[in-house]
This record gives structure tokens, C-alpha cells and sequence, in this order.
């Protein structure tokens, strides 16, 4: 039998403004940090607790893995905390950067998170799904989801080799 294997794109909740400070270190609104703990809550409801998480180090995105992180060890205790990696290329690269971490996914991996920004989070929904299902798919929102699902290895990641199970806007 074939094991699935399910992706999940998080693109970081609301951020600061750009103003006097680098982009980088932007930072969740207060509307931010409750949108990342309604997509822990999300996630935790739909029963994807992720074993790997793939972060973008910029801080946006890691205030929004904690938010999520938060969230899904109030709904499960007693679960195990996944391996967390912080990636600099989910920051300055594209989607090509994305599909290359996920080929280096180990394959017992059964569930992945991956957080990071526009437009490349929207760009790797689209680029994975099989068919043009969604040609005015307008790209996710901020704490937005797309949960992808394969039974391929991660090693064999390429355009149009996992399916989209479901989007969601996490609202908090």
C-alpha cells in the first residue's frame, strides 16, 4: 500500500507596513498574530499536525509558525512537536527553491509544512497541481492555506505531482 504524504503552503499572516526597518525583520499585526493562531486552530481541527516544518527566517513568517505552533499544542498536548528548519532561500528565492527543499524531504516524513511568503507560496500551489482546475486562482491571502496531498516520495516532487485537497484563509 501506498503512503500518502500531504503538503501544506502557509503564506505568513498580516505584516507591518515596510517603514524605517529592514523587510526582513517586519513584523505580524496584532490581526496578524490571531490570523496565525486561527490557521494553528485549522490545521489542528483538520487533523494536519505537521512532522516537518519548513520556515522562512524572516520574522513575519517565524511569528507566524509560533502562532501556529501554539495553537496546535493547545489541541493536542501530549502530541510531539515536529523538527523545525529555517531556510534562507524560502526567503530569497522562488519557487524552483521550494520544490528543491521539498526533494530533500526524507520520505517517512508523512505531513510538511511549509511557511512562507507571496508570491511564491501561491505560485508553488499552482505550479503542483496536476490539472488547471483553478486558472483564476487569484493567489492565497495572508495565513492563507493550500494542503496538497501525493503518494509519491518527496524525493520525486515536480510540477503537477500533488493534488489540491482544499484551500483556507485563516481568520482569527
Amino acid at each position: 500500500m501506498t503512503e500518502k504524504r500531504t503538503l501544506v503552503l502557509l503564506r505568513h499572516a498580516k505584516a507591518e507596513i515596510p517603514g524605517d526597518h529592514l523587510d526582513f525583520d517586519r513584523r505580524l499585526t496584532e490581526k496578524g498574530a490571531a490570523d496565525a493562531d486561527a490557521a494553528g486552530a485549522w490545521l489542528a481541527d483538520e487533523g494536519l499536525a505537521p512532522d516537518l516544518v519548513i520556515c522562512s527566517p524572516a520574522a513575519r513568517t517565524r511569528q507566524t509558525w509560533h502562532g501556529v505552533a501554539v495553537a496546535l499544542a493547545q489541541a493536542a498536548p501530549s502530541a510531539a512537536s515536529p523538527e523545525v528548519h529555517y531556510e534562507n532561500s524560502l526567503y530569497e528565492g522562488g519557487r524552483t527553491e521550494v520544490i528543491d527543499l521539498l526533494r530533500r524531504v526524507p520520505d517517512e516524513i508523512a505531513t510538511v509544512l511549509v511557511v512562507g511568503h507571496n508570491p511564491t507560496m501561491s505560485d508553488v500551489s499552482v505550479l503542483l497541481r496536476p490539472d488547471e482546475e483553478d486558472a483564476d486562482f487569484a493567489g492565497l491571502k495572508t495565513a492563507g492555506l493550500a494542503v496538497h496531498e501525493t503518494e509519491g516520495l518527496w524525493s520525486g516532487t515536480e510540477p503537477g505531482s500533488m493534488r489540491l485537497l482544499k484551500r483556507h484563509a485563516a481568520r482569527g
